[in-house]
């Protein structure tokens, strides 16, 4: 009516007359909203879900299954919440998160006895998982260096582009994946690293490269190390595996701690939806090193300044089962044997599928699949051979044949080598 009277309209207008005018406004705010693209991850379970056939296989889900294919829950998770339930109340944490939970996330990045925890050199605060955390440092990066870009290797996980983009960062590329070699493109990342802005930054994946499995050597990291010395770059570690990778969450820390002994003050988003099977829990955290203890408090006040809005506070329950986990001597050390006994099986069926692919006589090398280290095999299927995979055999994968090892087990692997086998053998 309002508007109506503001546009010069001096009629009479009936009550019928009135609604219909309202009607016709409101059914025009959404009007012009679009269906939006499916996720190129999501969608395989949607798609997998809705197959009626038997043989179906999903191998395109970033979660862990055991050789039955079902979800798990650790068994230390199972002892935390226990200890848990009953005992707490629902109050809010604060907007940096679990104290005792950052402490303990902390150590598992930066080592047991950093120089740098001891010194109060590292802003942190609990995140909604990995992807929360980077969502936080991209917004950080956009408000305290407001000119600069983002180097994201190619490939990475697809989400990385949705969060710089929505955080309103400019996006580079730079090289990682060598797609004949199926290995990792070690001369061209060092050319766009050297010929990279000095001061830029970088998102490095700490272990198990997602999708491609492909991680630089030692000797590798401390090149890149080097370089990222010489040009003042900037890296911010997503770290979603440690542990996952190689059973060992000490070994998987390694690209970082070859970064902090050469003195870099780098960025380290963490999740524990993988290494603690922590998936809907959602938790995270993201620490940035600092120079001094001043500085970490400053960063520290505006991180949470930027999740104030955002969300406000983390949610309690996970954050709890961690800071349980962590800081019981039995319940860690049970943590290490199973997160070691998911690591153990998807090592396992790395080489039963590659052994099922050479038994069946394929003319094509699959040594990549045991080289490459992780949750996810980057196969070098072409997507018209994964469509063929989905439509022929009901087996559903991302179009960039990127294959979740955690989801071959014992009674699925031969079946998906002679598929993979019939698709590929003419390529």
């Amino acid at each position: 009516m309002e508007q109506l009277i503001r546009s010069g309209f001096s009629g009479r207008v009936t009550k019928s007359g009135f609604l219909g005018a309202a009607r016709s406004m409101s059914t025009a705010w959404w009007s012009h909203v679009e269906p939006a693209a499916k996720d190129p991850i999501l969608g395989v379970t949607e798609a997998f879900l809705a197959d009626p056939s038997p043989n179906k296989v999903n191998v395109g889900v970033g979660a862990y299954r055991d050789d039955n294919g079902k979800p798990v829950v650790l068994g230390c998770v199972r002892e935390a919440e226990r200890r848990i339930a009953g005992n707490l109340n629902m109050e809010y944490l604060p907007m940096g998160g679990s104290v005792k939970m950052v402490e303990e996330t902390l150590k598992l990045a930066y080592g047991e006895n950093s120089d740098l925890i001891k010194d109060k050199r590292i802003a942190a605060v609990q995140a909604l998982s990995g992807t929360g955390a980077c969502r936080l440092f991209a917004d950080f990066q956009k408000r305290f260096s407001p000119d600069s870009q983002i180097y994201i290797p190619v490939p990475t996980w697809s989400n990385h582009h949705n969060i710089w983009r929505d955080a309103n960062v400019p996006q580079r590329t730079f090289h990682y994946y060598h797609p004949e070699s199926k290995g990792l493109d070690f001369a061209s990342l060092m050319d766009d690293v050297k010929n990279a802005p000095n001061g830029s930054f970088f998102l490095l994946h700490a272990c198990a490269h997602n999708p491609t499995g492909v991680d630089p050597t030692e000797e590798q990291w401390k090149e890149i190390s080097y370089q990222f010395k010489v040009k003042g770059h900037y890296a911010l570690f997503d770290m979603a595996y440690q542990g996952f990778a190689s059973g060992d969450p000490e070994r998987d820390a390694k690209s970082i701690r070859i970064f902090l002994e050469d003195g870099h003050l780098i960025g380290c988003a963490q999740s524990y939806a993988k290494n603690m099977g922590l998936y809907g829990q959602r938790v995270g955290c993201l620490s940035m090193v600092c120079e001094d203890e001043k500085q970490a408090v400053a960063v520290k006040s505006q991180l949470q300044q930027i999740a104030r809005p955002m969300y406000s506070n983390p949610p309690i329950h996970g954050a709890l089962v961690v800071s349980i986990i962590l800081t019981d001597p039995d319940l860690k050390k049970l943590w290490l044997k199973e997160v070691k006994g998911m690591a153990d099986r998807i090592i396992g069926m790395r080489t039963s599928l590659r052994e099922n692919l050479e038994n069946l006589g394929s003319p094509l090398s699959w040594d990549h699949i045991t080289k490459q280290i992780g949750m996810f095999c980057y196969s070098g299927m072409t997507p018209e051979q994964v469509d063929r995979l989905t439509n022929e055999f009901h087996i559903y994968l991302t179009r960039n044949g990127r294959i979740s090892m955690a989801g071959v087990t014992t009674g699925n692997v031969g079946y998906l080598a002679n598929a993979i086998h019939e698709v590929t053998k003419t390529a």
